[in-house]
């Protein structure tokens, strides 16, 4: 059985970012990614098919929708890895599959005839499917820099992004370097949180501290708009 998730984001300013990091670090352990500074980078190419129904669903605000990237952390591209994000009823689903760098050409390329057979993996199976039926293929890269709090006893997971940015420069994907537009003014960032059924209420009150107003915010689909207007 598949196991939803309870995902509410908000858009947070600097200022607020500061205060509610001091807060949290006070209760909440930081995710094991994150560097000397806290923070990490996140590296993602997100996919759609030919009629770019994941960005049209998600600009009708359609509650039963998915999405699939591919995704590294920091410089490390070994560690590459497919993701099927699924959404229904404003909870949220989450497949991974790790994969080589020779399966990351072979989807981006769109060349996965072969692949579909060769593979041990559901998840890149499944995905070879849409490509061949659908046509899906990479639209854009999303650029972020995130600081992570976990609660491992609860399962929760609070983040901040920030910085976050949008190319299409596929063929540097991994070597980075390449140019990468702001999909936010410089001052605006995203706050995640992400928990099974209950949200520990020393937690909520944390957050409701700052009156943080929650958003439907998309990365994926503001990156598309951000890209679109900017090759006009």
């Amino acid at each position: 059985m598949k196991r939803y998730r309870n995902e509410w984001k908000y858009t947070i300013h600097e200022k607020d970012i500061q205060i509610l990091f001091e807060r949290l670090n006070a209760v909440l352990e930081k995710d094991r990614n994150a560097g000397g500074d806290g923070y990490y980078s996140v590296h993602s190419v997100y996919f759609d098919d030919y009629t770019n129904a994941c960005a049209r669903e998600n600009e009708a605000g359609i509650s039963e929708r998915f999405k699939y990237r591919i995704r590294y952390y920091g410089t490390d591209h070994e560690k590459l890895r497919l993701e099927r994000k699924e959404k229904s009823q404003g909870r949220c689903h989450k497949e991974t599959a790790w994969i080589t760098e020779d399966t990351y050409r072979k989807l981006m390329s769109g060349d996965v005839s072969d692949l579909f057979w060769e593979t041990d993996q559901p998840l890149v199976r499944q995905f070879c499917i849409e490509i061949m039926n659908r046509c899906f293929t990479p639209k854009i890269i999303v650029n972020y820099e995130r600081i992570a709090f976990v609660e491992e006893t609860t399962n929760v997971r609070i983040t901040f992004d920030k910085n976050i940015s949008v190319s299409d420069d596929f063929d540097h994907f991994l070597s980075g370097g390449y140019l990468s537009i702001p999909i936010q003014p410089l001052d605006e960032h995203v706050l995640e949180v992400k928990f099974d059924e209950i949200l520990p209420g020393y937690m909520k009150n944390i957050l409701t501290k700052q009156e943080l107003i929650q958003s439907a915010f998309s990365k994926y689909y503001l990156g598309r708009m951000t890209l679109q207007n900017y090759t006009r």
